[in-house]
């Protein structure tokens, strides 16, 4: 168990730090951000008690999710199949509607993404917006410095919530799409990854949870998410805008979304809102309990 949390988060291709990511990340800064990379492996940074935190977390909080979360989580297939019963219990069976491989493919791929993107904007929202919720997902924007591993400073409940998320929504779409248009339903794929998730991992999400602002240009951020904007949100004063994860077009659409060119992106105040700021002390058994029990500091 010790070896997988350990080292093959970096060998699997669905994880946010997989290699290939973490590289390209660095190269992205090296070419583009040298100062705020120089500012990113300082100690100020790297050996601060935020950063701490999250080394430690990442390695406690891995050990939790393969023995105690992932046992919880039903599967995708378990899902898959009891909707595509219920859809053939209910509306009885069909012919399965014939189109081109290349077609269903494609299709089945950016539907799964956007699906998938459109729950993650509102479970995040939710999280942020409901008050138990928020409870739980103030342990991630406690991170008063950022870098890859603050991805994982996650409570958890929330890693239940969006693993449930996860699992209904994929297996909903499969389900779908089988009774359409028949088994043998896939993404178009890459080393094992969602085509667009491989491309978006690539792109800099490791730099989202960083120093490097990254901009995408005011154009390209009214679609999609870049790693400048989700600085933003962990900060005071954005902490309630740009929910999204890929695509930008949930937080356009509902009233949420803040460019990347806001004045205050100069001076990024990472962390909780000021109020909430005398709670955070870095502790890992906070990290846990805070959520549960009032006057423990995170």
């Amino acid at each position: 168990m010790f070896d997988y949390l350990t080292f093959d988060y970096f060998f699997d291709v669905n994880q946010r730090i997989y290699y290939g990511y973490v590289m390209m990340a660095f190269f992205i800064a090296f070419v583009f951000f040298r100062k705020s990379l120089k500012k990113q492996f300082s100690r100020e940074v790297l050996w601060h008690k935020s950063a701490r935190l999250d080394y430690l977390y990442f390695i406690v909080s891995g050990v939790l999710k393969v023995a105690i979360i992932l046992p919880l989580l039903i599967g995708v297939n378990e899902v898959t199949l009891w909707v595509v019963l219920r859809l053939n219990e209910y509306f009885g069976y069909i012919s399965r509607i014939r189109v081109s491989k290349e077609i269903l493919l494609l299709s089945y791929t950016l539907v799964l993404f956007a699906v998938s993107d459109l729950s993650r904007y509102w479970l995040h929202r939710l999280m942020h917006s409901v008050p138990i919720l928020w409870r739980f997902h103030r342990v991630h924007h406690s991170a008063e410095v950022l870098n890859p591993l603050t991805f994982y400073r996650v409570h958890p409940l929330e890693n239940i919530l969006f693993g449930l998320r996860y699992v209904l929504v994929t297996g909903v779409i499969t389900a779908i799409y089988i009774y359409f248009f028949g088994a043998g339903i896939r993404a178009v794929e890459f080393l094992g990854a969602n085509i667009l998730v491989f491309v978006f991992s690539m792109i800099g999400s490791n730099l989202r949870h960083s120093h490097i602002p990254l901009s995408y240009g005011v154009k390209l951020e009214k679609w999609f998410i870049s790693p400048l904007q989700h600085q933003l949100h962990h900060t005071k004063i954005y902490t309630h805008r740009n929910f999204g994860s890929y695509l930008a077009i949930w937080d356009r659409w509902f009233g949420t979304l803040t460019l990347g060119k806001a004045k205050s992106s100069k001076i990024l105040d990472f962390g909780l809102p000021i109020k909430e700021r005398e709670r955070v002390t870095h502790s890992l058994l906070g990290a846990f309990l805070n959520p549960f029990i009032k006057g423990i500091k995170l």
